[in-house]
């Protein structure tokens, strides 16, 4: 049997054509695909169902594969789902991080709930390098100054992985 790959498939009610192009405007390497309509003969009386309107729209964020679906306000997102963003630099952090938080609200230790309510962790490699160390006093120093963060804070992070 042959797998063709994978997409992920993110449920909105009402705002699946709106979410897709936001993606877009964020991520590098990304384009808006098709657009699938609804034909009126869809099950239930969701708003999302009315012949014309939005089903799918088909998008690339950074390469990755989507599907926005309208599928009405049965199902929303929470945190038991997030995506994380690996970033080269603080630079990186910063432009992933405000632009997610547009409309949404920071979290804890690098997570944010974007403006659709998708849970997102914007991560410096870094950091993930450093938490990954034999040396366990630096992985808890390191540590220890991530959880008194929202955003990630890649130079504070460092000192404390260096002692400072």
């Amino acid at each position: 049997m042959t797998a063709y790959g994978f997409t992920t498939c993110l449920w909105f009610d009402g705002q699946a054509e709106e979410a897709a192009a936001h993606y877009v405007s964020i991520f590098k390497n990304s384009r808006l695909g098709h657009v699938t309509r609804y034909t009126g003969d869809a099950p239930g009386d969701a708003p999302a169902a009315r012949a014309g309107s939005v089903m799918t729209v088909e998008f690339e964020a950074d390469g990755q594969k989507f599907v926005a679906l309208d599928g009405g306000p049965q199902f929303t997102f929470s945190e038991a789902v997030s995506f994380q963003i690996h970033c080269a630099d603080q630079d990186e952090v910063d432009h992933y991080w405000n632009r997610l938080t547009e409309g949404g609200e920071p979290g804890p230790c690098g997570w944010l709930k974007d403006r659709y309510g998708v849970s997102w962790q914007v991560v410096p490699v870094r950091f993930l390098e450093m938490v990954k160390d034999t040396d366990t006093e630096k992985v808890a120093r390191v540590t220890r100054a991530m959880y008194s963060m929202s955003k990630l804070d890649l130079p504070v992070l460092e000192r404390a992985y260096a002692g400072e």
